[in-house]
């Protein structure tokens, strides 16, 4: 259940460690809301195509089973889009209602029209809504062709805004350094000023038509490009006083540990920052392998706790006992006990200083022992062998424990 964020913990001390996010407006996609100072919001795609009912709605579930709370869907048909309804049917009668984001690649407002009757959002890509043809001798855009495809764009957008207006769904804007339609390329070249004035262009148009209900990604595949994108885009809203909640995402990270890297180089940086309301990481992977590695970011920001914060040492001459395989047995016995920090010392030269903060700690005291930690407070000294079932028993002692799920 989302809950908004303490205003206490936003509370500025004498010396601030708080990230504070920055004000948006919370915008409902479903029963989960974006912005407006709930929690930073997990999101995926699955990878199955829509005509496929009950793939979808199994992939959709396992998402949702690992922590996704909106699942993105693609829709590059009428017959997707009419899909899209046997599957929320399906995901209400056999599991529950999830919050679903309708992928509409082009600007064939027929299917968006149609898809926006069964999902909750609808992204549309700012880049793909393409009126003109490619001119290989051209060297500028006209202000006047500039306007007249923007007419066009106003035109054919109309419909779909007005659609998701009334129903009280909701619209991303998505841009994607990749896809800048021509006449951005030409009028600011391949840069983050075009990102965030192709954004800007939907922005305006959604807000003449009183609909505000809107979230902002500018992606790119190099991390650079996005800091400055979302960076700048936040400016420009700031000194048009928009507040509209940004979603935060590398795109085509690749896979394995640089893929994750990669992300978090870009989302982190951003979240520490304070921008970005709701986040996808977008690995070359099963989509479920993309939820954990959200919620580490969140977690070591602070943003989200959703499991066990571990402190520990990285080892060296003076650790008494073997601290990688005593980590991995403290963490397989404690790992479902979200919300607590759990640190594991090597020996008591830093161990009481560096996990001040920690719960509990299990510290490396003399050969041979483990002493036990509440907060700062030595509790008791056990023999190594024992050390993992009394951290236990003092966490139960404390009435903090729960019995693992089967």
């Amino acid at each position: 259940m989302q809950t908004l964020d303490n205003p206490q913990v936003n509370a500025k001390p004498a010396f601030d460690t708080t990230i504070h996010r920055r004000k948006t407006r919370p915008v409902k996609v479903g029963d989960v809301t974006i912005g407006g100072g709930y929690p930073v919001v997990v999101q995926s795609m699955i990878n199955e195509d829509t005509l496929d009912i009950e793939g979808s709605v199994a992939a959709i579930r396992r998402l949702h089973e690992v922590g996704c709370e909106i699942v993105r869907v693609t829709v590059p048909s009428m017959a997707h889009a009419k899909a899209l309804a046997e599957i929320k049917a399906k995901l209400a009668t056999t599991y529950q209602p999830v919050p679903l984001v309708a992928d509409v690649h082009h600007n064939g407002m027929k299917i968006a029209l149609e898809v926006a009757k069964h999902v909750d959002k609808v992204r549309i890509n700012p880049g793909l809504y393409v009126f003109e043809k490619p001119k290989s001798d051209r060297t500028e855009y006209t202000e006047s062709e500039f306007e007249d495809i923007g007419a066009k764009i106003r035109e054919t957008l109309e419909p779909l805004v007005i659609s998701l207006r009334d129903q009280g769904k909701a619209m991303r804007i998505g841009v994607n350094h990749g896809s800048l339609a021509e006449r951005m390329l030409f009028t600011y070249g391949d840069t983050p000023e075009g990102m965030v004035e192709s954004a800007l262009e939907f922005i305006h148009i959604c807000e003449s038509l009183d609909f505000r209900n809107i979230v902002i990604s500018l992606k790119a595949s190099r991390v650079p490009v996005m800091l400055a994108a979302y960076r700048l885009m936040v400016k420009r809203m700031d000194e048009l006083d928009m507040d509209y909640p940004l979603h935060l995402g590398v795109t085509e990270a690749g896979d394995g540990e640089y893929g994750r890297i990669k992300s978090t180089a870009g989302i982190g940086t951003l979240l520490a920052d304070g921008i970005g309301d709701t986040i996808r990481v977008s690995l070359t992977e099963s989509p479920e392998k993309e939820i954990p590695v959200c919620y580490s970011i969140l977690q070591a920001l602070g943003l989200r706790k959703t499991m066990v914060e571990y402190v520990a040492c990285p080892s060296c001459g003076r650790t008494l006992f073997n601290l990688e395989d005593v980590l991995h047995e403290v963490r397989e016995a404690t790992n479902h006990l979200t919300g607590l920090d759990i640190a594991v010392m090597g020996c008591i030269v830093n161990g009481p200083g560096e996990m001040a903060d920690a719960d509990y700690g299990y510290v490396g005291k003399q050969p041979g022992y483990i002493a036990l930690y509440r907060g700062r407070e030595e509790i008791k000294r056990v023999p190594e062998e024992n050390g993992v079932s009394e951290l236990i028993n003092l966490i139960k002692a404390d009435e903090r424990w729960v019995e693992p799920e089967e």
